[in-house]
């Protein structure tokens, strides 16, 4: 059913100064400057992994949100793991049937963190 680790996200205080030591101490590079996303609640920077499509990125919460939520409640770190699956609605269905509590949001899928032991997982189809 998976694929790959399609992105993690990372949840960060604020995404300058995490970019200065991603790009400064890791070596990544951003693909462009942080855009802020208000719908989701979060400026982010993408940070590719290669050139298939593969990035880590770092959000910060713009007020309330799912992102400024788990900041407020865990602090600094991992967000979301996203898995690359063949087919999202055969993976859905079999996760269900498997008691896996989903959540949807618009055409995204997520994984309920306390099916993943705290870590939030994305299902994304990538053909």
């Amino acid at each position: 059913m998976y694929k790959w680790i399609d992105h993690i996200v990372v949840r960060v205080n604020d995404v300058e100064e995490a970019l200065s030591d991603y790009e400064g101490k890791m070596g990544l590079k951003r693909r462009e400057d942080p855009v802020e996303k208000p719908e989701i609640g979060m400026k982010r920077a993408i940070l590719p992994l290669g050139d298939d499509g593969r990035f880590i990125e770092i959000c910060e919460p713009l007020g309330e949100g799912a992102i400024g939520n788990a900041l407020a409640k865990h602090g600094e770190g991992l967000h979301l793991v996203a898995l690359g699956v063949e087919d999202i609605e055969a993976a859905k269905a079999e996760m269900q049937a498997n008691g896996a509590r989903l959540i949807e949001a618009g055409s995204m899928v997520f994984v309920h963190p306390k099916d993943g032991h705290g870590v939030m997982y994305q299902l994304v189809e990538r053909k």
